[in-house]
């Protein structure tokens, strides 16, 4: 855990901070909001902030949202500071800490960020056989793949693989190749001199970095431009990254795991991907099955996930009623562990008896999760479906898909291409399209109800 306290507080931060370093925190230390960008820039990285609520924390986390800086923000301050407190929760701190520092209030923040991060719960036999691999080959320095389909908890998976390697008390740290434009994701990975491009104001340590002596992980690399890759490709043979506008190479020191949804044997015969670069990644792959591959893992998280979530929104964690068991064990879960987390969040708080019912176990529109069904059922669906499709042209079909598969992953861009099996371009140009055309596009966050 990496810790960065910004402010003083008159010393109660470095009293918080000692309590932090008795739970094996490593703590770095900033007066200003300035000097803590200046430290997270340099690549020193951190896992959660605490902030001088007297400080301008708006600016830190918009400066942190600008640069593209993903870390929880708590802020700290003295119980009569309730105005500056709710200020600072609007602003977009995740918690508010009162001050003097209580140990136990201090070390369950703490823990807390370190659960969200290493959660990896599983009883399956098809589960525990991947992860007796993962922990067979984590001390090993062999790059390792991790496929899977999306939700299924493969970034869990690879904290796992670090924590359990002779990395383990070095970073962590993670890119997310989907999420960032082709334009910056060189940037993000490499870093960049002050003045390389427009909107560069300040030279940038980049992930390869940041990760140094620790654990790089490349999440849904099948996203990556090729032409990305063969710089990539070379940093990982030589060891020695280029920043963008650099004028000298510099070593780095890492392990690399990487992620994918999709076959990227596949890839490389489209010519998405480099079969050179795969050669380099796909030294030991750990393949997770989907979820309704493992149905012994859906009570163990569904009980999981109601302990967890009753706690953070502080009601009882209810037992599951027999019927809610069954209608979980019944679901097919396309969305994978993802999906059952986010359905038993809401059954902690739609739950009013003293049991978890299955009245509880809702989809987000509020209809109850989907049995498995009959194989008589699946075959009249499947009929009523192909009836619906007959007279209409297949870019009307592709529309009224794509688009449902977006309200289906409230406006969820990344995760609705997955699904889809196409890449996060190509959705983009297709809704860019619908838009054009006056259609109704839903916003991240928010759902539709289909049109046709």
């Amino acid at each position: 855990m990496r810790l960065l306290i910004i402010g003083t507080l008159g010393g109660q931060l470095t009293v918080a901070s000692k309590i932090a370093m008795e739970t094996g925190a490593s703590v770095t230390f900033a007066e200003t909001v300035e000097n803590g960008l200046k430290t997270l820039r340099s690549g020193k990285g951190a896992d959660l902030i605490m902030i001088d609520v007297g400080l301008d924390i708006e600016a830190l986390i918009e400066h942190l949202q600008h640069e593209r800086i993903h870390v929880p923000v708590v802020a700290c301050g003295t119980q009569s500071d309730a105005r500056a407190a709710v200020q600072a929760i609007r602003a977009g701190a995740k918690e508010y800490i009162p001050l003097p520092p209580d140990p136990e209030l201090i070390a369950a923040v703490l823990h807390a960020v370190a659960a969200d991060q290493s959660d990896l719960i599983y009883r399956d036999e098809a589960m525990a056989a991947v992860v007796k691999l993962a922990e067979q080959v984590a001390p090993s320095e062999a790059s390792v793949l991790i496929t899977g389909e999306s939700g299924t908890g493969k970034e869990v998976l690879a904290r796992h693989v670090h924590q359990k390697s002779q990395r383990a008390k070095k970073a962590f740290v993670s890119i997310n190749c989907a999420a960032i434009p082709d334009n910056l994701l060189e940037s993000e990975l490499f870093g960049h001199e002050k003045g390389a491009f427009t909107g560069a104001v300040a030279r940038r340590v980049g992930k390869f970095e940041e990760a140094d002596g620790g654990t790089l992980l490349l999440d849904e690399i099948s996203e990556m431009d090729i032409r990305l890759q063969a710089k990539l490709l070379r940093a990982l043979q030589e060891r020695v990254i280029d920043r963008v506008g650099g004028t000298r190479p510099v070593p780095v020191d890492i392990r690399i795991i990487a992620t994918s949804n999709r076959d990227l044997a596949e890839e490389v015969r489209a010519g998405r991907f480099r079969e050179d670069l795969l050669y380099r990644l796909n030294v030991v792959n750990l393949k997770i099955p989907a979820l309704r591959q493992r149905p012994a893992d859906v009570l163990e998280l569904a009980q999981h996930f109601v302990r967890k979530y009753a706690e953070i929104n502080g009601v009882p964690a209810r037992p599951l009623s027999a019927e809610a068991r069954r209608s979980l064990a019944a679901n097919p879960w396309p969305g994978n562990v993802r999906e059952l987390e986010n359905t038993m969040h809401r059954a902690v708080l739609l739950a009013q008896d003293e049991e978890i019912s299955a009245d509880a176990i809702l989809m987000p529109d509020g209809s109850p999760v989907r049995g498995g069904g009959t194989a008589e059922q699946a075959a009249m669906t499947a009929e009523a479906v192909s009836r619906s499709m007959v007279g209409r042209t297949v870019a009307d079909v592709e529309k009224q898909l794509i688009l449902e598969t977006l309200d289906h992953c409230l406006g969820n861009r990344t995760h609705a291409a997955k699904i889809l099996g196409i890449s996060i371009r190509t959705l983009r140009n297709k809704l860019n399209l619908y838009a054009g055309e006056g259609t109704e596009i839903p916003s991240p966050g928010e759902s539709r109800l289909a049109a046709y």
